[in-house]
């Protein structure tokens, strides 16, 4: 069962979120409105998803992002905010998001986007998939960073299917291996490039051409 945390500062809204969790199978493990409050929890029930609203009222959505991105191993998070603003998105992506849901959304099209962001898609709102790939286009233009540690032929394969936008999932199934261990391979990959997040990783495949087919 996919662990869950909701982490929103509306009360109504919180609880809402965390009932249609619950009633579609998912095991809400925590419920929290602040934003230093949901590091502590994260750190403590280990969630698979965390559903983050951006704006909270101690830190903003992005930092928790960030601070979660820094777990071990770190839950996947995916964005539902109220904003649509191409800052707010390249932020939240930024910081280490994995989706990004506007709360107009409807209730299936949300429970769907949880799914999957626990199989390890990166799940938008129809609009702001092509913003984000847009970003990582421009980051790619910018110069390289000095080379760094060689990876395994293994991690190469994964690299290039995480570039053309394969979830872990697809990936598993195409390499013949469990889900777990593709998530390993992603982490062993960040941890010898000195990145951080999933913009970063594209970025990389990117410049070293490892999208094109």
């Amino acid at each position: 069962m996919v662990r869950v945390m909701v982490v929103d500062d509306h009360p109504m809204w919180r609880d809402g979120v965390a009932r249609d969790l619950a009633e579609a199978g998912y095991e809400v493990v925590a419920a929290v409105g602040e934003g230093r409050q949901a590091v502590r929890v994260a750190a403590a029930v280990l969630p698979d998803v965390v559903v983050l609203d951006l704006r909270l009222t101690d830190v903003s959505g992005a930092e928790v992002a960030a601070r979660l991105a820094g777990m071990e191993p770190p839950p996947r998070v995916l964005v539902l905010s109220a904003s649509a603003e191409q800052d707010d998105v390249l932020a939240a992506v930024k910081a280490g998001a994995c989706g990004y849901l506007v709360k107009s959304a409807g209730r299936e099209e949300f429970l769907d986007a949880v799914r999957r962001t626990a199989d390890g898609d990166a799940v938008f709102t129809p609009g702001l998939a092509g913003l984000v790939l847009g970003e990582y286009r421009r980051l790619a233009a910018q110069p390289a960073p000095a080379e760094g540690p060689r990876l395994t032929e293994r991690e190469t394969e994964v690299l290039r299917l995480v570039a053309k936008g394969l979830s872990y999932r697809q990936i598993a199934d195409r390499l013949v291996l469990s889900h777990r261990t593709v998530q390993n391979h992603v982490q062993n990959t960040l941890g010898k490039l000195q990145l951080h997040n999933r913009v970063e990783l594209v970025r990389y495949a990117i410049e070293k051409g490892l999208d094109a087919d």
